[in-house]
């Protein structure tokens, strides 16, 4: 909400300077945003007037004038304007002047004759032509209002007006409007609010004799008044009404249309003119559209209507959408001669439905929505007639059409002065809480105990909501800081926060980085995925309203999105991208309307010296830190977007947990990844149901390890996985360690056949151990590499 301070203070004396009545504003509850100063930019444009005109000796189209620019001062201005003589004052930019838009005039020779500034149009100042209806199509403005020469001009043309931009809470609609602001600035600082003196001049005639209003739907629509402007003059506004709306950021149109405008901003009431003339039957009728029923709105647009909106009809046809906006049909134009002022209450919710399925929106509309007070009209249409009386625009018939049929009523609430103070931690005595409510025209009456509420003030329902008043009256800066009353309660992150906390700090120290992806999007990300048309993952839940058909159905796998992001990386030409998400899919259950929200774990690398064993380091070591417990590794060759000889399930107690490998070749072509790309996808809750929750700690060994390394041939198809697994079975407790670390295919080596080497770590943690102790776990060892897996010790 923009409010010029120079309307501001025609309802409160505001006598502090800017800076200190934003920041008391601020501290009573109107937050101010911006303070802006109009025109700012334009800097020494001063009215001159032309003394002497002479032709240029070298140029025919310029002409050579001398300009008293006040204090007993002349310039000369070399100007090939054609609308301005002898005797003329105008606007007049001096050397180092800057005009809209940054231009900066100086002093320079125009075909060898000095020019000392420049005329200035409208445009230079920032301004339309239409906004001044005196102001010369294409020419330098000339004043036609004495003017003191040598006086800065921005006063004139209404600039340097200072504008104050407040953030209004929705609950506020009081505020949406000047006064209501004025209203808060005269409690702020204690001053008087002066309501606008309301009176209008009628000619003879009865309103009622020649309209009339019927509400079909009361509860859309609680109250509707009208007037009757005959005789009308459509055409420009005064000065004064023009500087009012561009001050506060709105463009004169012709008088009518910046009367309702002024209303707007003044009494936060939209208002609506229709041509008397064009209605038929001169009878507004208040009611739902009908299905199919169409209107062509004041922007040309035909929109067609259905039942939930309600509309302003004549006896014909809809001639508005009620708060929305009025019909092409009846608007008021350069030949309309009678006029029937619109000044009604809608319901806001209904306001907003309407404007957001029409896809229409407009000031009034905004204002609606907020949920405005019925009984702000009677006022409002009186001030719009005063204004058709001050503006010449027309002739106010007398008396007013104004249909009430369900009257919003004040409430009267009580308040308790110990309550209340003790609630804030304040000493406010009674007599200073009557003057803080009353500053803001509650009734109250100390007898009972009460305050009677202006029905403006919907926001008051409680005594809290009374003790929130007086705060913001008494200043929140004098309130004393004290202890915190009561139980003090302790915030704290429950086990699975706890846990993906962990995660987070795990990924961080290896280097990758956490993403958020979009839990919705596009059914073709699964034809990307190369996922099977039978596939449970094609089961997916479909959003009713979608942003879009990228955005229309819940994820049931989080690849798609780590893959994208992973493609974004390496088209920017990132040689190397590990990326991590924690985040959900979404999974269909028959017979239930909300899907089941799985948490998955979900990681994509790519790079130099990124393997398929970069990111079974990465799940062991989340396990390991984790300590998940029962873990083991199991070949996977089903997935058809992975590929199928490098990739591997996680098992955690038997059961499969999750997957992680290379992607499969035609995926990543799909997501145009030229990398080899490696992705883990787990299950997080699985992960935290198996976690040992109770960890236990071992001091450090005191007795020394003892190490064995053994080479062995195998079968080229058996897995590392399975051989690490009898060594495990057998070793017993003494090993610590089993390590691979040489896998060896060869000249030297049997075809079909490869060699893989072992370190193992034998330890025990109450004596040294002997030779024989190591050799008998030894033989265990390689007993059952042999009989298991068909292993052969290789001789060194």
């Amino acid at each position: 909400m923009n409010i010029p301070m120079s309307w501001l203070k025609q309802y409160v004396d505001i006598d502090v300077d800017v800076n200190t009545y934003i920041d008391a504003m601020t501290m009573s509850g109107s937050k101010v945003e911006t303070v802006e100063v109009s025109g700012e930019e334009i800097t020494k444009v001063v009215a001159g007037k032309i003394i002497d005109t002479q032709g240029h000796p070298d140029a025919d189209k310029l002409r050579v004038m001398q300009v008293d620019i006040g204090a007993e001062a002349t310039i000369q201005i070399v100007t090939a304007a054609t609308n301005v003589n002898t005797g003329d004052v105008v606007p007049v930019s001096l050397d180092g002047a800057t005009l809209a838009g940054g231009l900066k005039i100086k002093t320079g020779k125009l075909r060898g004759v000095e020019s000392q500034g420049m005329f200035c149009s409208v445009e230079e100042l920032g301004f339309a032509t239409s906004d001044f209806e005196d102001a010369p199509e294409d020419g330098v403005y000339i004043f036609n209002q004495p003017i003191e020469l040598g006086a800065d001009v921005k006063p004139y043309f209404g600039l340097g007006e200072e504008v104050v931009e407040y953030e209004i809470t929705s609950n506020r609609a009081d505020c949406f409007s000047i006064l209501g602001i004025a209203r808060e600035a005269a409690a702020t600082f204690k001053k008087p609010f002066k309501y606008p003196e309301i009176t209008v001049e009628e000619v003879s005639g009865n309103a009622t004799d020649l309209a009339k209003v019927t509400i079909e739907n009361e509860t859309l629509c609680p109250r509707y008044a009208a007037r009757i402007i005959k005789n009308v003059k459509v055409g420009q506004s005064p000065k004064w009404l023009k500087d009012r709306l561009l001050s506060a950021g709105l463009r004169p149109i012709n008088n009518i249309v910046d009367i309702t405008n002024y209303m707007l901003l003044e009494f936060g009431q939209p208002m609506h003119a229709f041509d008397y003339n064009k209605l038929q039957g001169h009878h507004i009728i208040v009611r739902n559209a009908r299905d199919g029923e169409k209107m062509v709105t004041l922007f040309g647009d035909e929109v067609e209507l259905d039942s939930t909106m309600l509309v302003i009809a004549d006896e014909a046809k809809p001639v508005a959408i009620a708060g929305v906006m009025g019909g092409e049909d009846t608007k008021v134009t350069e030949e309309t001669t009678t006029i029937l002022f619109e000044c009604a209450n809608f319901n806001g919710y209904n306001v907003r439905q309407t404007s957001k399925k029409l896809g229409v929106s407009s000031d009034s509309s905004k204002k609606y929505v907020k949920g405005l007070d019925p009984n702000n009209i009677t006022d409002a249409i009186e001030r719009a007639a005063q204004l058709i009386n001050m503006t010449n625009a027309g002739e106010v018939v007398a008396g007013i059409i104004d249909v009430y049929p369900v009257k919003r009523e004040s409430i009267t609430i009580p308040y308790d002065l110990a309550w209340i103070n003790n609630y804030l931690g304040t000493k406010v005595t009674e007599e200073e809480m009557k003057a803080y409510f009353e500053s803001l025209e509650f009734e109250v009456n100390t007898e009972t105990k009460t305050v009677k509420l202006p029905t403006f003030r919907s926001d008051i329902t409680m005594m809290a909501d009374l003790a929130e008043e007086v705060a913001r009256l008494y200043g929140y800066d004098k309130i004393e800081v004290t202890l915190e009353r009561g139980k003090p309660t302790v915030g704290h992150k429950n086990f699975e926060q706890e846990t993906v906390t962990e995660i987070r700090n795990l990924m961080s120290r290896y280097g990758v980085h956490g993403a958020v992806t979009y839990t919705f999007e596009s059914p073709k990300a699964l034809d990307k995925l190369c996922i099977p048309m039978d596939s449970a993952l094609r089961d997916v839940l479909t959003i009713t309203n979608p942003l879009g058909e990228d955005f229309s159905v819940m994820r049931t796998t989080t690849l798609n999105g780590i893959l994208t992001s992973l493609s974004t990386n390496y088209n920017r030409r990132n040689e190397t991208a590990m990326l991590y998400e924690v985040g959900k899919v979404f999974e269909k259950v028959e017979g239930q309307e909300l899907p089941n929200e799985i948490k998955k774990i979900t990681v994509g690398i790519y790079g130099k010296d990124v393997d398929f064993y970069t990111l079974k380091g990465l799940v062991e070591a989340l396990v390991e830190d984790l300590y998940v417990q029962k873990v083991d590794f199991e070949r996977n060759t089903e997935l058809p977007f992975m590929h199928p000889g490098r990739t591997a399930n996680l098992l955690i107690s038997g059961k499969v947990c999750g997957y992680f490998g290379e992607i499969h070749p035609q995926v990543a072509k799909n997501y145009n990844i030229e990398a080899k790309t490696y992705v883990a996808e787990l299950d997080l809750m699985m992960m935290l149901n198996n976690m040992e929750k109770a960890r236990s700690y071992t001091a450090l060994p005191k007795y020394p390890a003892t190490t064995r390394d053994i080479a062995m041939l195998v079968q080229a198809d058996v897995l590392v996985g399975e051989i690490e697994k009898v060594i495990k079975q057998r070793a017993g407790k003494l090993l610590t360690s089993c390590e691979l670390f040489d896998v060896y295919q060869g000249k030297q080596i049997e075809e079909g056949f490869k060699s893989v080497a072992y370190n193992l770590v034998f330890r025990s943690p109450d004596h040294t151990l002997t030779d024989e102790e190591i050799q008998k776990s030894m033989k265990k060892i390689l007993n059952g590499l042999e009989t298991v897996i068909g292993a052969k010790l290789r001789e060194q």
